[in-house]
């Protein structure tokens, strides 16, 4: 089966010569929900701008079920949801307008934009904040409203970037819930988090990335099984500090 998602040796090296991405190989086959864990600078976010076309790799390839990111962008693009770690929207915009334009950028026809805006609104328990404007909102209410955007073309494939940050306990759990209910719906989801808890919760499979490579990638219950668990697990593939490590000498 064609994976929903093929990286092959990524690299990307910034015009300044800042070498943000290494050398990152993953395959990550349809219906996942995979978590791409690494400290501030690993290269997450690097290799999602190059998945997007936010940005363009140096080297290597990504394929979208099996659609080339780079030589077929648009194609590629439109099978991609992206909820990125910031608000990156019209503030006076109200969650209605921002879901429905972004169905506008990928041509869809005004009738079909209005059916998956009130579908989202509805699923999203937005339907009460629909005429507020984006600044009126909480935290967690922004945070479906960007979810609900990335939602609106209905892609295969949706990378969540840190999409629960600065969310209080309760609705990071409501949050959780709507993202197993669209992975349970067959759409794959890339995740990274901080949130070592929201990893262990949602994911099955899991890579860790430094200094821009992958340096460890199995299952979840692998990882977590261990001594320390997924957090010791975590520090140990990063280089961290031995005292940092749960048990270390």
């Amino acid at each position: 089966m064609t994976p929903a998602l093929s990286i092959s040796h990524l690299r990307k090296v910034y015009r300044r010569g800042t070498v943000a991405v290494e050398d990152i190989s993953l395959s990550i086959p349809e219906g996942e929900f995979f978590g791409f864990l690494g400290p501030n600078g690993a290269g997450k976010s690097t290799t999602i701008h190059c998945v997007t076309g936010i940005a363009e790799p140096t080297s290597g390839k990504i394929e979208i079920f099996g659609i080339d990111a780079v030589k077929d962008y648009r194609e590629a693009r439109r099978l991609i949801g992206l909820c990125p770690q910031e608000f990156n929207v019209d503030i006076f915009a109200t969650p209605r307008q921002i879901v429905d334009w972004m169905g506008g950028y990928f041509g869809m026809r005004a009738a079909l934009r209005k059916e998956r805006t009130d579908m989202l609104l509805e699923r999203f328990d937005l339907i009460p904040h629909q005429k507020k404007s984006f600044r009126e909102l909480s935290g967690g209410l922004k945070r479906r409203v960007v979810l609900a955007r990335a939602l609106i073309h209905d892609p295969k494939l949706i990378i969540l970037d840190e999409p629960t940050a600065g969310v209080d306990v309760e609705l990071r759990r409501v949050l959780w819930k709507y993202l197993q209910e669209i992975n349970a719906d067959g759409r794959t989801i890339l995740l990274t988090s901080h949130y070592l808890e929201e990893v262990e919760r949602l994911c099955r499979q899991v890579a860790i990335v430094n200094k821009g490579r992958v340096v460890r990638e199995g299952t979840k219950d692998e990882m977590a099984g261990g001594p320390g668990g997924l957090e010791n697990a975590y520090l140990v593939a990063t280089g961290a500090e031995p005292d940092h490590v749960p048990g270390a000498a």
